[in-house]
This record gives C-alpha cells, structure tokens and sequence, in this order.
C-alpha cells in the first residue's frame, strides 16, 4: 500500500462527500423540496410531519443497527452499498404521489443515511487516529453542510427553469450516485487496523450522564421543526423559489465551518459550555424565523441552524463519551436513541400545532423554548470546574 492510498485527507474528503450526500442531500434535501410536494400535492402540514418523522424513525433503527457487531470487516461494503441505495431512494420519491410511499421511501432512506454515517466515520476516524490527524474530523462532518448547501443550488437551477418538485428528487439520485462513485475511489480500503471489539462495561449510574442524554433528546426535538419546515415557513410568508433556496443555502454554508470553529471554542472553555450555548444560539435562530418579518427573520434562522445544529451533534457525544469512556458504543446507542425520540416527536407535534394555528409560530416558539431547556441541564451537567470555567 502506497502512502497515497493512506491519506488521512483522502480519508477526510471521502468522508465530507459521504456525509454531503447520505445526509445533506439524502437526509436535509426533503426541506427544500417539500413546499413544491405540498402545493403540488396537497399535502397537509401534518402530512409533511408524518413523512419527516418516517424518516427520523428510519435513522434511529439504522444508527442502532449498525451499532452492533455484524458488520466488522464489512464496513466498506455496507457504507458503499447504503450509499447506492440512498441515490436510489433519493430518486423513487419523484415516481410516487403517495403518502404511503413516501412514509415507506423516507424511512428506507433514514436508515441507509445512519448506516452511512456510522461506518463512514469508522473507516475515517481510524485512518485519522492512525495518522494522528484527528482535527480532520471537523473536514470529514463539514460534508453534512457541504451537502445542504449543493442541494440549495440545485433549488436555484430548477426555480429558475420552473422545474417541478419530481426534478429535485431526480437530480439529488443523480448527484447522490456521483458522490458514491468518488467515495468509492477515496475510500479505498475499509478501517485501518480491528479495534477491540470486546464486552462494553455497563452505562454508569450517573445524574451528569442522563441530564446530557435528555438534552441531546430535547435538542432533537427543538432543531427538527426548523430543519424540517424552514423553506416552508418561507414559502408562506410569499417568497420567491430562488430566496427559498438561498435560505437554504445559507443554511449549509454556516454549516460547514461550524464544527471547526466550536471545537475550538470547546478547547478554551469546555464542551459543557459550547454545548449550551449553541442550543441557546440557535433557539434564537429558531424564535427569528418566524417572529423577525421579512426576510430577515428566516434567513437569521437558517444561518443560526446551521451554525449550530452539527456541533451540537458531536459536542453532545463528546460530553456522554466524557462520562461513560468504558462503554463508548453503549452510550453511542443511547445517545442517538434520546436524539432520534426527539426528532421523531418534533415533526408531528409541530405538524399538528401549524394545522390547529394557521401558521408555523407556536411550534418555533415551542421549540425554542425546547431548546433553552436542553441548554440548562447540559450546563448543570458539567463537573464544578467547568461551571466556573
């Protein structure tokens, strides 16, 4: 093996374009695409939920799933072939009209997207331990923005040739295929090494551990509702399509550096305190999209959503990691339990709340307030040093 094949960059962006389109695309592409579904359709606000949350439920069962022990020495062929099936799925959303199909794609979908990330990141993150480039990390989940913000200029192109909703999911299979075939040729081999993969220790009995495991649910359940009905919220307010996607693009374009720029944050003062401010920073994202009028209010929220919601996905992880560092896969699956509970019960609480109110303010409101909660049991999480820190 050459040194090239061993790259921790080539890791690294092999990383980024997986995450782009598993996640960007396959996850967060149908926020831009469902306002064109709901006039085309006449699908209802909750109707929108119930496929959002179809989705979340298939990311839960995928990432908990591939938490087990089935797949060692198989990690590159199963993150390859979730890919292939994520462009697939991407695409048969444009060939039904169904919300029973759409509930059955979503969910197949969320699946492969979790199976994606999981054994992605332990193909990348063992060639960057391996390398001691672990900073790299923040590259690799750069990709989840990355991916948002190429869904967001295709918007652009096909609002500016008054292309249908069925041609967003079209063209998100085509480049979602593209993206595995880079991701094939970087990601030539599978994890550097065989980690133990030994009995965990049980989860430690620990009131730090479970606040931050019900804040990681809470902030679950506080970012969806924007991340799901954020182009919509802009829809109803009478914007163009170009804005919509702008919006969105925004969103992605914060999202990319964000993780760099708060694990730096984190080193300076401690994961505990970027952690909650990242929650309070993007209530206040969640709480403009719907109360600042014009234009201003929505585009604050999607550059505040982006800005946030990946480091508050790590952080959190890295805070449970902290506290229970003998049982690293146990608390990864509890973990993304409480999140993925939470974003499953955003979509439809907020889906009903729009239907009842006419409008998509009390379910931001109640969001942002869902997530000024989760900020303070993380802060009262952290051990006395980091509280004064």
């Amino acid at each position: 093996m050459n040194a090239a094949s061993a790259s921790p960059v080539r890791f690294a962006l092999a990383g980024t374009i997986a995450l782009a389109v598993a996640m960007g695309i396959g996850r967060f592409v149908y926020t831009p695409i469902l306002p064109g579904m709901m006039d085309g359709l006449g699908l209802s606000a909750s109707d929108a939920g119930l496929i959002a949350s179809a989705n979340y439920v298939g990311y839960l069962v995928g990432a908990l799933v591939a938490a087990g022990g089935w797949a060692q020495g198989r990690e590159r062929a199963v993150a390859l072939a979730s890919l292939a099936l994520n462009a697939l799925l991407a695409a048969a959303m444009g060939l039904v009209s169904g919300i029973g199909s759409f509930i059955v794609i979503r969910f197949l979908a969320g699946a492969v997207s979790a199976m994606t990330m999981v054994f992605m990141a332990s193909i990348v993150f063992s060639h960057l331990a391996k390398s001691g480039r672990n900073e790299l990390q923040s590259l690799h989940f750069s990709g989840v923005g990355t991916g948002i913000a190429i869904s967001s200029l295709l918007m652009v192109a096909l609002a500016t040739t008054q292309a249908d909703w069925t041609a967003g999911w079209y063209w998100s299979g085509a480049i979602s295929f593209a993206g595995l075939v880079l991701v094939a040729f970087l990601a030539n081999e599978g994890p550097a090494g065989s980690g133990g993969s030994g009995r965990e220790l049980p989860l430690p009995r620990d009131a730090a551990l479970y606040k931050i495991i019900l804040s990681y649910g809470l902030f679950g359940f506080g970012y969806v509702i924007t991340a799901t009905f954020l182009v919509a919220i802009v829809r109803q307010n009478g914007e163009t399509r170009v804005f919509e996607a702008l919006v969105w693009l925004a969103t992605g374009v914060a999202a990319v550096p964000s993780l760099f720029l708060w694990q730096s944050f984190a080193r300076r003062s401690s994961i505990y305190k970027a952690y909650a401010l990242s929650c309070i920073l993007e209530a206040i994202g969640v709480a403009a999209s719907v109360m600042i009028s014009g234009r201003a209010g929505p585009l604050a929220g999607g550059i505040l959503l982006g800005a946030t919601f990946m480091a508050q996905t790590a952080l959190g992880l890295q805070a449970a990691r902290q506290l229970a560092p003998q049982a690293p896969r146990r608390v990864f699956a509890i973990m993304t339990a409480s999140f993925g509970l939470g974003q499953i019960i955003g979509p439809l609480v907020s889906g009903l709340l729009v239907e009842w109110s006419g409008n998509y303010v009390s379910a931001s409101l109640l969001a942002a307030a869902v997530l000024v909660v989760a900020a303070g049991i993380a802060s009262s999480a952290a051990p006395p040093l980091n509280k004064v820190a």
